[in-house]
């Protein structure tokens, strides 16, 4: 599954819409941010090479060329939430008849817990980056794209809070109490960001179609 990007569309569809155990959640949430951030390449090339955007062609080839490579890591990071979830699995179905079998089970189902909630965290702060460059963009971008940034704010925001909650699902089983109270802590801190960079983003975005 790890090839997903090369699919088809109505074949990604298909196969999310299945009983398959992958692409779950923070898979899906993660190639829906990774269209989001399409959008605020898009942008970014109908900016570059225009004469009326010579004096910031320098910082819309950076976000866009940024753009893209967020796009590649979260095609990696894909690949990586669905391992993670196979491992899981793996875990799930050992033994569990002595109490040597829990113990060891026990002890490989937290470390592919903290990997379930690692790998989503990372897609967050991924898109977390993908909607700074937005709203850097949209004060600069090609007006006549620009309603585009304001797509890839709200898509990236939400792909951001969707995959979060692919964290949330382990925490209760996770029993490292520092672990959980950083990964607790962080969260809380994306959320407050992501709102305001979304709404700085979409506040621009409107002023300049005006």
């Amino acid at each position: 599954m790890s090839e997903i990007f090369d699919f088809p569309f109505r074949k990604i569809l298909a196969v999310a819409a299945s009983d398959a155990p992958t692409p779950g959640g923070g898979s899906v949430s993660a190639m829906v941010g990774a269209l989001g951030v399409a959008m605020t390449a898009m942008v970014g090339n109908l900016t570059v090479g225009k004469p009326k955007f010579a004096d910031v062609e320098p910082q819309v080839k950076e976000i866009t060329g940024a753009a893209y490579f967020i796009i590649n890591k979260l095609e990696k990071l894909v690949a990586a939430d669905i391992a993670a979830f196979g491992k899981f699995m793996e875990v799930y179905r050992m033994p569990k008849n002595t109490e040597e079998e829990k113990a060891k089970r026990d002890e490989l189902m937290q470390k592919a817990l903290k990997t379930a909630t690692d790998t989503p965290m990372e897609v967050a702060r991924t898109l977390l980056e993908a909607l700074e460059i937005t709203e850097r963009l949209a004060k600069i971008g090609n007006k006549m794209a620009i309603s585009d940034a304001g797509v890839a704010a709200y898509v990236c925001e939400a792909a951001i809070k969707a995959v979060l909650l692919s964290a949330d699902i382990n925490i209760p089983m996770i029993k490292d109490e520092d672990y959980v109270k950083g990964i607790l802590a962080e969260k809380e801190r994306i959320v407050s960001e992501v709102k305001r960079l979304k709404d700085a983003a979409v506040a621009v975005v409107q002023e300049r179609m005006k």
